[in-house]
C-alpha cells in the first residue's frame, strides 16, 4: 500500500486513519500495543504523530494489514530484528513509488 502524506511537522488522528482507510480507533488500540509508536499530544490532549510514527505505522500496517502477521507476531518480529525489518520494508515503499510512478507515465502515453 503507497500511503502519502503531506510534508508536514504533526498528523493529527484523523489524518492518520484516513491515510491507511482505517478508523481512529485502530490507530489509538496500536499505539498502546507498539511502544515505537509515542505521538505527541497537545493540551487538549489530541495526539499529533510525527513523520517518524507515520513511518512506524506503515511498518505495522504492511506487517499486519498486508503481510497478515497477528500482533504478537508483528511484535515479536520488530523486536526480534528492528533494522533488518525496517530495512526490507523501505525496499518495498520505494519499489511501490517506483511502480506507481511507471504506471502514472503509462496512462499518460
Amino acid at each position: 500500500m503507497h500511503v502519502e502524506f503531506p510534508d508536514k511537522r504533526y498528523y493529527k488522528i484523523g489524518e492518520v486513519a484516513k491515510a491507511f482507510n482505517v478508523n481512529t480507533s485502530l490507530i489509538r488500540f496500536w499505539e498502546k500495543e507498539f511502544d515505537i509508536i509515542k505521538p505527541k499530544k497537545n493540551a487538549k490532549g489530541n495526539r499529533l504523530f510525527t513523520p517518524k510514527d507515520i513511518s512506524n505505522f506503515k511498518l505495522i500496517f504492511n506487517l499486519v494489514k498486508e503481510r497478515g502477521f497477528t500482533l504478537e507476531g508483528a511484535k515479536q518480529k520488530l523486536k526480534k530484528n528492528p533494522e533488518s525489518t525496517f530495512d526490507k520494508y523501505e525496499i518495498i515503499t520505494r519499489l511501490e513509488s517506483v511502480k506507481a510512478e511507471l504506471i502514472k507515465i503509462k496512462n499518460q502515453l
